[in-house]
């Protein structure tokens, strides 16, 4: 097989140790082997440092060219997950292993549940610890919960990603009788030859099951006299993990000639329906229904989808992509950076439903976007450490859309801030010459660690060495990181940066700052003058209270020169004052 000598695959593990021992061992795995059984693996891959390939498309859907983010990189596989999960064991084998492999990246689509425990009993939290005091760049997803706090991977070693739009969007009109017609998101490929009566799914219910239980159509609950040759609409629950592709299955199944499906939370998640399908929001389902409740006799027609491009406004962050603040250490904003993780198109495992490529939706295909970026950096500079290359993602990284509006946030389209996309909506053409770096190693996050509370006896188990809390932060705020979080202010609070020149030997950069809301914030020294690559110069950031105010402020710190922008969030949140009771 000499198409095979390119060589894009160099090594692949799997790891079932921990898997063997908490299950029932008479269960068959599929493939024990590091073989992709369920295509995540093959997806997220392939974003990251896929070739070149033409004509890639799904059933027809996004026909193009397509490559991952670094096509020259090559892969090593390390196969930790199985059915029922990734066991902690198998995960640190897999780091220690792919430590000593000797990669220069590390790209986790994977996470604990939120909340996240603590640092030191989180697998992926001790084995990136390790991976980046080896210089090993560690990029994982921030999680799928979409809640508020619900952020994952949250240590500071690491570089967490959220997800969000692009301007390509997958939809299937909706007609009614009236003539009014909407658009829903869908990946179906059937189409309605002609209209057909649309009905409430809470009018077509079976048995013991009542008409508001059946508006879900669950399992069994719809009368297939009833249902049959209509076209159903059907809710799903607010915060359920409800399968909106078996609600299509369940229409199927009852007869039913196609499905409008009311999904406020997720509306724009493109889901491969086995009818002609389409999902909406409240307010086009609100139109829907009251077409249905207004009209004696009332019609519709379901098209397959097609490919829409130039859909916007674009990104808007995904309404399921999880949200800081950071639940252990507020002081370290958590997502770092958002990248296109909806309705991705990469290549797919042909062991499973015999396609080559597919579409789908999560952090998980946020995050190897940003690997393949990243992956970029390194190979043009390869001397930077993981904190350096992460800090030109994050300070290069913009808060506006493509039409230079403020991002937003899906479904009520609120505007977007750090807690949605940390320092912003990646820039490739920006992170290769940042200007500046804000640069930390093991012995920063040994301080860290001291600083929340760790002792040396807790903190030598988890570094494997003679580390001492020697140097340690005042505050977590107090780490060199690219985004400046104060989650506590009292009245006034400084923070001090090191920033590292990157850019030209000679240059001089001045501060610009948008104040958080009711705080004001100066920058000590205003101007940062550079004689040489690699300098480094210390400032200090202060922080006071100008105004009362509720929960988390958000502005930004740019350092400016001829040639680099280099921006930093600032989150702030000032401590409510304890004289408000006297009032």
């Amino acid at each position: 097989m000499h198409h095979l000598a390119t060589g894009k695959v160099i090594g692949a593990r799997y790891y079932m140790s921990g898997y063997e021992a908490e299950e029932d061992s008479a269960r068959i795995v599929s493939f024990r082997s590091p073989r992709d059984s369920s295509g995540h693996g093959s997806h997220t891959a392939s974003t990251a440092a896929g070739r070149y390939v033409t004509n890639v498309n799904y059933k027809g859907l996004a026909t193009g060219g397509a490559r991952g983010g670094a096509p020259m990189a090559r892969i090593a596989v390390y196969k930790t997950c199985w059915d029922s999960g990734c066991y902690d064991v198998d995960l640190l084998a897999a780091f220690d292993d792919a430590i000593r492999d000797g990669v220069h990246l590390l790209s986790l689509s994977l996470g604990p549940d939120s909340p996240q425990g603590d640092y030191f009993k989180d697998a992926i939290s001790i084995g990136s610890f390790h991976a980046a005091s080896h210089g090993v760049l560690v990029v994982a997803s921030v999680g799928n919960a979409g809640n508020r706090g619900s952020a994952t991977n949250i240590a500071p070693w690491m570089i967490t990603v959220g997800a969000s739009s692009m301007d390509r969007d997958f939809a299937s009109d909706i007609v009614l009788g009236n003539g009014m017609k909407f658009t829903g998101e869908s990946l179906s490929l059937f189409e309605m030859n002609a209209s057909a009566r649309i009905i409430s799914a809470s009018e077509a219910s079976a048995g013991y099951f009542t008409p508001y239980q059946s508006s879900y159509c669950l399992e069994s609950s719809l009368n297939i006299t009833k249902a049959r040759g209509k076209v159903l609409v059907c809710r799903i629950a607010e915060g359920s993990s409800e399968s909106k592709l078996e609600k299509s299955k369940v229409v199927k199944e009852a007869g039913g000639a196609g499905m409008v499906l009311i999904d406020e939370a997720d509306k724009d998640v493109a889901i491969p329906f086995v009818i002609p399908s389409a999902i909406v929001g409240k307010e086009i389902g609100r139109k829907i229904l009251s077409y249905i409740k207004n009209t004696r006799k009332p019609m519709s027609k379901i098209s397959c989808a097609k490919t829409v491009l130039g859909s916007q406004p674009a990104p808007r962050i995904a309404s399921f992509s999880s949200k800081g603040p950071n639940s252990l250490t507020p002081e370290i904003l958590k997502p770092d950076v958002a990248a296109p993780g909806l309705n991705i198109l990469a290549a797919w495992s042909p062991a499973v439903g015999k396609m080559q490529f597919n579409i789908l939706s999560g952090t998980s295909m946020s995050s190897p976007h940003i690997t393949g970026i990243a992956t970029l950096v390194k190979a043009v500079h390869p001397s930077w450490s993981p904190s350096a290359i992460k800090s030109a993602i994050m300070t290069t990284a913009t808060i506006l859309n493509k039409n230079g509006k403020p991002i937003r946030v899906d479904p009520e389209g609120r505007m977007a801030n750090a807690f949605d996309y940390g320092s912003g909506f990646v820039d490739p053409r920006r992170v290769l010459d940042p200007g500046l770096v804000y640069d930390a190693h093991q012995k920063d996050y040994n301080a860290f660690l001291c600083s929340i509370g760790y002792d040396e006896k807790s903190l030598r188990l988890v570094t494997r060495d003679n580390s001492t809390c020697d140097q340690t932060f005042t505050t977590a705020s107090s780490l060199n990181y690219p985004s400046i979080t104060v989650p506590n202010l009292k009245d006034s609070f400084s923070v001090t940066r090191t920033v590292t020149n990157v850019g030209k030997p000679r240059s001089v950069y001045k501060a610009v700052v948008s104040n958080p809301v009711g705080i004001n914030v100066t920058v000590v020294p205003e101007q940062l003058i550079f004689y040489r690559y690699g300098q480094k110069i210390r400032f200090t950031v202060n922080f006071k209270v100008a105004a009362p105010s509720k929960g988390y402020a958000f502005g930004f710190l740019t350092w400016r020169s001829e040639d680099a922008r280099v921006t930093s969030p600032l989150v702030v949140r000032a401590a409510p004052s304890p004289m408000g009771l006297m009032r």
